[in-house]
C-alpha cells in the first residue's frame, strides 16, 4: 500500500478516535456514575471483541499467569483512568480532555524512565517538559477555562494518561507470547466486567438501560465503545502495515480532532491558552517520539 493510502487511513482512524472525546462528553452528561458507565463499557467491549475473536479463529489462553495480566490491563487501561476521566469529563470541556489525553506518550517515557526500559535524551525530556507546560496554560490563568473553579478537574483527569503510561510499559514487559492485542482486550474487558459489577451493585451505581430506556447517553456509550475497537484494531493493522514510528503519528490527528469536532458536535469555544497549550502539546509530541528508521 503506498504512503499517502497509509496517511489517509491514518487521518481516518485517528478522527474516529479524536471523535469518541466529545461522545463521553455526551456519556457523562445526564450524571450516570462512572463505575455504572464502565462495567456497560466492559460487557459491550467483551460481546464486540468476542464476536471479532470467532471470526479471526483465534485462542484466547486462561491461565493463573494469564487471568492475572488480563486483571493489572483492566485496572491500568480502563478502570481507574475511565474512572478519573469521566469524573473530570463532567465538569470540564471536551477539548480540554482531548489536550490531556494527548500526554500519554510524554507519561509512558516517565515510567519507562523511572524503569530503566528507556535511556535518558534531553530531546525527549524537553518534550515532557513543554507536556507540563500546556497543561500550566490549561490550570493557571483565570481565563483558560470556561469556569476557573473547575482546574482542579484538569488535575484529575491528569490520572487517566499516568494509568495509560503504566499501562504501556506493563504491556512491554509482561505481554505473553501467545496472547495478541485483540485477545488481551478481550481478556481485559471479561476480567473488568466481573470486578466492575460487585462494584456497581455494592455502590448503588448500576445502570439499568431496560428500565431507563436507551438514551443520547446510552447511545453515545454504544458507539464510543464502538469506535473505540474500530480505531484500536486499525491501530494494530497500522503497526502491521506501516511499522510504529509511522503508527504513532497517529497522536497528531486525535487531539486536534477531539478538539475540532467537540467545537462542531458540542458548540464549544475554546479559549486562546486552549490552542496555545494545543501547539506545544504537538511540538512536544514530536520531541518525545522515539527516532527509528521506519520500515518500508
Amino acid at each position: 500500500m503506498n504512503r499517502t493510502a497509509l496517511f489517509l487511513i491514518l487521518i481516518a482512524f485517528g478522527t474516529l478516535w479524536g471523535l469518541t472525546i466529545p461522545l463521553t462528553k455526551v456519556v457523562v452528561s445526564t450524571g450516570h456514575h462512572p463505575f455504572g458507565l464502565i462495567f456497560w463499557q466492559f460487557l459491550l467491549s467483551a460481546a464486540v471483541l468476542f464476536v471479532l475473536i470467532k471470526l479471526r479463529r483465534s485462542r484466547v489462553v486462561v491461565d493463573r499467569s494469564h487471568i492475572l495480566f488480563f486483571t493489572v490491563i483492566a485496572f491500568t487501561g480502563t478502570l481507574l483512568p475511565n474512572t478519573a476521566s469521566y469524573f473530570a469529563a463532567f465538569h470540564l470541556p471536551a477539548g480540554v480532555m482531548a489536550l490531556v489525553i494527548a500526554l500519554v506518550p510524554m507519561c509512558s517515557l516517565l515510567v519507562a524512565l523511572v524503569l530503566r526500559l528507556e535511556k535518558f535524551q534531553v530531546r525527549r525530556l524537553a518534550g515532557v517538559v513543554l507536556g507540563g507546560t500546556a497543561i500550566a496554560l490549561l490550570v493557571l490563568p483565570d481565563t483558560s477555562l470556561p469556569d476557573p473553579s473547575k482546574a482542579i478537574f484538569v488535575l484529575v483527569a491528569l490520572i487517566a494518561p499516568m494509568f495509560y503510561g503504566i499501562e504501556g510499559n506493563y504491556l512491554a514487559l509482561k505481554q505473553p507470547g501467545d496472547t495478541g492485542p485483540v485477545a488481551t482486550l478481550f481478556g481485559a474487558s471479561v476480567v473488568g466486567a466481573i470486578v466492575s459489577l460487585p462494584l456497581t451493585l455494592i455502590s448503588g451505581t448500576f445502570i439499568n438501560p431496560f428500565e431507563s430506556g436507551i438514551g443520547t447517553s446510552e447511545l453515545a456509550l454504544m458507539t464510543t465503545i464502538s469506535l473505540h475497537i474500530i480505531a484500536y484494531v486499525g491501530y494494530i493493522w497500522m503497526v502491521d502495515q506501516a511499522g510504529p514510528v509511522f503508527s504513532a503519528q497517529i497522536a497528531y490527528i486525535v487531539t486536534p480532532a477531539g478538539i475540532l469536532l467537540s467545537i462542531l458536535l458540542l458548540g464549544e469555544q475554546p479559549s486562546a491558552f486552549i490552542w496555545i497549550a494545543l501547539i506545544i502539546l504537538l511540538v512536544g509530541l514530536f520531541l518525545v517520539q522515539p527516532r527509528q528508521k521506519n520500515r518500508g
